[in-house]
């Protein structure tokens, strides 16, 4: 124990490329992306019978089951049963009711590192790095994925929650549009905001009851304002430039009020709905179900979501995905970078059992661990055909291969082979995951963490600016306030302590990007 250190090093700037490709080409190889990983199998001590207490999360769409396989694969592997609690509520509440009550079960699934850099610095929590010698897998892992892993680190530069890869790339955004729309009134798809303006015009004049661009914007405006500033080569708030190796604020920035502009012209033209600001999830399907809709930005799974539903009605109905236009000229065709995963499992520091809990969270980060968290048991799950494996016939669908295994539900996994989602999607879903690879960031955003004291800084000021930003924009783009007062905002912003937070962020990430895994 305690030959893991957090050391203060410089560090390697060019280490930090993270590439959007983990699991998202056609290979369904287990053994892609794995390059110089870990293949040691559990101790034998770890296939000694124990059972271990655990508070998972609890999905509508697949709810925890004590009969799932996957259990019992697990046991099979490790000797491991699990326990399992299930919030009767929000889990935020029964986490917080059960580190108040110092009740905690062995194992913890947190929704967020922010709940749990908290939760682990009020000392309810493990520091994992205290036991890597105990987790040879997880060892071999860090040193193989060093951002993944300093991307879990806490502000005190210790580790609460296991380190998640894979399973992320559930949350990729991009455009989608009506292919079939376009190819029937020769429209080519945009490659460019003032191309994407002139198809949008065109259509409106086809179809002038439609609305030809539609966001839900009022369900999820961060992730909106994300794929919105991406294509402008800025950020919705303080952002870090690889290019210029600096942070930035993206709101107050020439970049952002072009952005601006282009929407108070789709506004003023009709081209978007007028209520888009607060449009939620069911309006905004049923526009894009209806026909009213033809061009849209959402998670990369809508295309067999729209698809599905639709064809049956319609079978020319054909949503596909679309290249994201570049908002500026000799500007960059990009999507967000989203495909990564905040929750994950922590360990109490009350547990009476952390060596084995370390011992059994271990077989995760092995090949072996990898393979059934991703397929599950070849001849029961899966089958090998030369270099490839598929799911059986039987699990032709990623929600029932969940429903039925439990495989990649709470507390099953943490590094997966997103080949074992892409093999059970469309040809249409496959084809849109190999596109969108190529309009990655080269880098994500980076998201240190903070202390208490510099969340008490972005929870005051960042809100206040943030909230500042968000009237501001609606404001523009509805013309309530004229753009002519852009100067004036900027100053209104700056006023609010925009210094104050890129200082906040630059800290942060100073500190992060100063500490080195040393296994040593």
């Amino acid at each position: 124990m305690n030959k893991w250190k957090s050391v203060l090093l410089p560090l390697v700037i060019a280490a930090t490329v993270v590439t959007g490709c983990s699991g998202g080409g056609n290979d369904t190889s287990p053994q892609s992306n794995t390059q110089g990983s870990s293949t040691a199998s559990p101790t034998d001590s770890s296939k000694t019978e124990k059972t271990f207490t655990a508070l998972l999360d609890n999905n509508a769409t697949f709810p925890y089951s004590k009969s799932w396989p996957i259990w019992s694969w697990l046991k099979e592997k490790t000797g491991v049963t699990l326990e399992v609690q299930t919030p009767s509520g929000k889990l935020e509440e029964s986490l917080n009711l059960a580190i108040a009550s110092k009740a905690m079960p062995d194992l913890m699934y947190m929704p967020n590192r922010k709940e749990s850099n908290k939760f682990g610095q009020q000392g309810a929590l493990v520091d994992l790095m205290e036991y890597m010698d105990e987790m040879p897998n997880l060892t071999a892992w860090v040193k193989q994925y060093p951002e993944e892993a300093k991307a879990a680190l806490s502000a005190d530069g210790k580790m609460y929650m296991f380190p998640n890869q894979g399973f992320g790339e559930t949350n990729r955004m991009i455009w989608l549009y009506r292919k079939d729309i376009f190819d029937k009134e020769g429209i080519q798809a945009p490659a460019t905001y003032e191309e994407l303006h002139t198809a949008l015009k065109t259509l409106k004049a086809k179809y002038p009851d439609s609305y030809p661009l539609s966001i839900r914007y009022g369900q999820i405006p961060d992730e909106m304002n994300a794929n919105m500033t991406v294509n402008y080569g800025t950020g919705e708030g303080a952002y870090y430039d690889f290019d210029k190796k600096e942070w930035l604020f993206g709101p107050t920035e020439d970049s952002y009020k072009e952005m601006v502009g282009m929407w108070k012209i789709f506004y003023d033209e009709g081209l978007i709905p007028p209520d888009f600001l607060s449009l939620q999830t069911k309006q905004w399907q049923d526009m894009v179900s209806t026909g009213k809709s033809f061009v849209t930005i959402d998670y990369i799974s809508r295309i067999d979501f729209f698809n599905n539903a639709m064809q049956q009605e319609n079978p020319e109905f054909n949503m596909q995905f679309m290249a994201p236009p570049a908002g500026i000229a000799g500007g960059k065709q990009l999507n967000p970078y989203f495909h990564y995963m905040e929750g994950g499992l922590t360990v109490a520091s009350t547990s009476k059992n952390i060596d084995d809990v370390m011992s059994y969270m271990d077989f995760f980060y092995s090949e072996e661990g990898r393979t059934l968290s991703s397929w599950g048991v070849e001849g029961e799950t899966y089958v090998k055909e030369g270099d490839t494996i598929k799911f059986k016939p039987e699990y032709n669908d990623v929600i029932e291969m969940r429903k039925q295994t439990g495989l990649q539900t709470s507390g099953t996994y943490t590094w997966i082979d997103f080949g074992s989602h892409l093999s059970l999607f469309s040809d249409n879903l496959k084809y849109a995951f190999e596109e969108a690879t190529k309009y990655d960031p080269s880098m994500m955003q980076p998201r240190p963490a903070f202390t208490e004291k510099e969340n008490e800084i972005i929870a005051i000021t960042g809100q206040a600016i943030q909230k500042h930003r968000d009237e501001s924009f609606a404001k523009f783009v509805t013309g309530s306030r004229k753009l002519a007062d852009w100067d004036k905002y900027v100053e209104e912003m700056n006023n609010l302590g925009v210094d104050k937070l890129l200082s906040t962020y630059k800290e942060a990430y100073e500190r992060v990007q100063n500490i080195q895994l040393n296994g040593n």
